[in-house]
This record gives structure tokens, C-alpha cells and sequence, in this order.
């Protein structure tokens, strides 16, 4: 269900990178998350850093969503970037699991499959 890897660089290094990746990858990067500092602004301390980036290509995304409007709520693909346990993790859920959530969704599985190498790529070539 879940595609997570350590990489031995820190959080923003890792996501910078991974940045650079979504874009050679034509995918683009929406926005970025910034998980501790959001939540230091509302007066909250949380230790580890975590940034979230939500990607997408829109090709791909108007096949899923022509294929099941109801895929929005799964959209854009989100890649995590964060410490834990001292380390630095990039990971995601697998799009192919997130599919299985949505009925009637089957038909999306090569689309899904395709994302989720995509993605697994990205996260492989910033790590």
C-alpha cells in the first residue's frame, strides 16, 4: 500500500530533489506542504520536519477523471518527504491502492499503473 524509502540527505535537500525529479519526469509540483512550520504557526511544535508536495501531469489526470469524476478526492498525488526515528523518508501511498478504494475504478488500473512507476521513479531519483 505504501512506497517509502530512507535517503541519507535531510528534508529539504530531499524535497528540493525530488522537486527537480517531478519536473524531468513531466509531472509538475502544485504545492508544497510545509507539515512543522504550518503547524508552529498555529502555535503547535511538532519535531520533525515533514513536507508534503502535491504533484500531478495533467494528462494523466483528465484520463482518471474523464475515466471516474469520483478519483478527484485522489488527486493530485501526493508525495511525503520527512524525518522519522532520526532518518529522512521520501514515500507515498501506491496509487494502485488508492484505486481500490473507488468503485467502479478498475477500468483506471493501467493509468494507475503507469503513476505509480512514474512516481516511484521520482522518489527513487531524489533520494
Amino acid at each position: 500500500m505504501l512506497y517509502v524509502t530512507d535517503t541519507p540527505k535531510d528534508v529539504a535537500t530531499a524535497t528540493r530533489d525530488l522537486e527537480e525529479a517531478v519536473k524531468r519526469n513531466k509531472f509538475g509540483v502544485l504545492h508544497v506542504h510545509d507539515l512543522q512550520k504550518m503547524l508552529q504557526e498555529k502555535g503547535v511544535e511538532f519535531p520533525n520536519a515533514c513536507r508534503i508536495l502535491e504533484v500531478c501531469n495533467p494528462q494523466r489526470a483528465v484520463q482518471v477523471l474523464t475515466g471516474n469524476m469520483t478519483m478527484n478526492m485522489a488527486l493530485p498525488c501526493r508525495i511525503s518527504v520527512y524525518q522519522e526515528g532520526g532518518k529522512t523518508k521520501i514515500g507515498m501511498i501506491r496509487p494502485t491502492a488508492l484505486l481500490a478504494l473507488f468503485p467502479g475504478a478498475a477500468a483506471l488500473k493501467t493509468v494507475a499503473e503507469d503513476v505509480e512507476r512514474e512516481t516511484m521513479r521520482m522518489i527513487d531519483e531524489a533520494r
